[in-house]
């Protein structure tokens, strides 16, 4: 991991909904140091901003998901007016999404959005994109300039498109694309630049993962203000994870990157989910909640792991605190990873041990794996959270399991004539 690249720092929202900052490390405008804020997790809301109550119930979900900061799209003024209602009603910064019409984001803005999103492919024109500036600055809002591979070229004069397209396959694609992008950002910041507007962020989305990283480089070579990150177009989430994860985790590695969204043809709440998954993948957040580690699938497993994983997640979303649990499902890596983590289990013949900090604490069927596990997880966090318990601490060295004890295939092994007696098999439970 190499170190966050500094940037002027911006900050999002009102004493209502709080405050977020997004990058830092370079003083402010009064030349005070400002810290690196921990990189924040965006999404977008998928239904009509002008049904109220639909955008309010969507918004506080991906709230509770997580969500640093909310996007919502406004297209028509129908939505700006719809802003009115639901900005009272949420509790994180909403961001305008603006396209094509200016006016828009002034309607936004005296609806009390907290950050507008303008597209350099779509509101050109100097006049407008001034206007929106000065709205912003009288009310220290920032601006995102998002330029997205798919709306940079001219679409609306044919001879122009023609010509841009002529030259975007003409020569190296990747090369061209990249250029235009920054030519773009370049003649747009220098009107933000000329009104002495810097609360600016800025993103450079593309559906190549690769060209991404390419991109989002050489922008945070160029200039100094934070970058939201992303994979346009990414697709569904099977394919999209892997699509935006490729691009997303090979920039935070080289320390690009302020805040970002992960997009998926799905529900958002989803994007909000993976996208903090990686932040705390890399020790760029601090989790909040379990850290669920598991085994791969292999001919070993003796219980319903894949089944049982999935209900050890949905059991446990109540414990808040990072706390580490393992679900294993044989002797072979079970005992490490019960070593491992604050609270494990490994699972044999139809039975699992369960271990708390190292030391064993139950010996029990695999019907009562799930129940036993959740109930040490609470009482864990109730020991951590008094002062008893600190989370990584190891008790004791875990001696593992003979294999073909209580854990292993202890019933084939004696038809097999491979062990005695049953009585070799006896391991003191408890």
């Amino acid at each position: 991991m190499n170190p966050r690249q500094p940037t002027r720092q911006v900050t999002i929202g009102d004493d209502r909904v709080g405050f977020i900052r997004i990058g830092g490390g370079l003083p402010d405008a009064s030349g005070a140091p400002t810290d690196l804020a921990p990189v924040a997790v965006q999404t977008m809301t998928a239904g009509y901003t002008h049904d109220v109550a639909r955008c309010v119930a969507e918004i506080n979900k991906l709230a509770a998901a997580g969500a640093d900061v909310v996007r919502v799209a406004v297209p028509q003024k129908k939505d700006t007016d719809a802003l009115k209602e639901i900005i009272p009603q949420v509790s994180v910064p909403i961001v305008a999404d603006v396209h094509f019409h200016y006016k828009r984001a002034l309607e936004a803005v005296e609806a009390g959005v907290h950050k507008i999103r303008l597209n350099p492919g779509n509101i050109a024109d100097r006049a407008q994109v001034n206007e929106v500036i000065d709205a912003c600055k009288e009310r220290n809002l920032p601006i995102r300039v998002g330029v997205n591979e798919g709306s940079i070229i001219e679409r609306k004069d044919k001879q122009i498109r023609k010509t841009e397209l002529g030259k975007f396959f003409d020569q190296h694609k990747q090369g061209h694309l990249l250029a235009l992008m920054i030519a773009k950002l370049e003649e747009y910041l220098d009107i933000f630049a000329e009104r002495d507007f810097h609360d600016v962020v800025i993103s450079a989305k593309s559906m190549d993962a690769a060209f991404c990283v390419d991109v989002y480089s050489e922008i945070s070579r160029r200039f100094d203000y934070p970058l939201h990150l992303g994979v346009t177009h990414a697709g569904t989430r099977e394919t999209g994870a892997i699509r935006s994860i490729a691009a997303l985790s090979a920039l935070l590695c080289s320390g690009v990157g302020d805040t970002l969204r992960i997009s998926y043809a799905s529900d958002p709440v989803y994007e909000v989910e993976d996208g903090l998954e990686l932040l705390y993948s890399l020790s760029l957040r601090e989790r909040v909640g379990i850290d669920l580690i598991a085994c791969p699938t292999c001919g070993r497993i003796q219980v319903d792991l894949f089944t049982l994983v999935q209900d050890v997640r949905k059991k446990l979303a109540e414990i808040e605190i990072p706390m580490k649990v393992a679900v294993m499902g044989c002797v072979v890596n079970g005992p490490g990873e019960a070593e491992g983590a604050d609270v494990a289990v490994f699972a044999g013949d139809r039975r699992g041990i369960i271990y708390v900090q190292g030391e064993r604490v139950a010996n029990v069927s695999e019907a009562e794996i799930l129940d036993r596990l959740h109930a040490e997880c609470v009482k864990l966090q109730e020991s951590v959270r008094a002062g008893d318990a600190k989370l990584g601490e190891k008790v004791v060295e875990i001696i593992p399991p003979d294999p073909i004890g209580e854990l292993g295939s202890g019933f084939e092994k004696i038809a097999t004539g491979r062990v005695e007696s049953r009585s070799e098999l006896t391991v003191g439970k408890s």
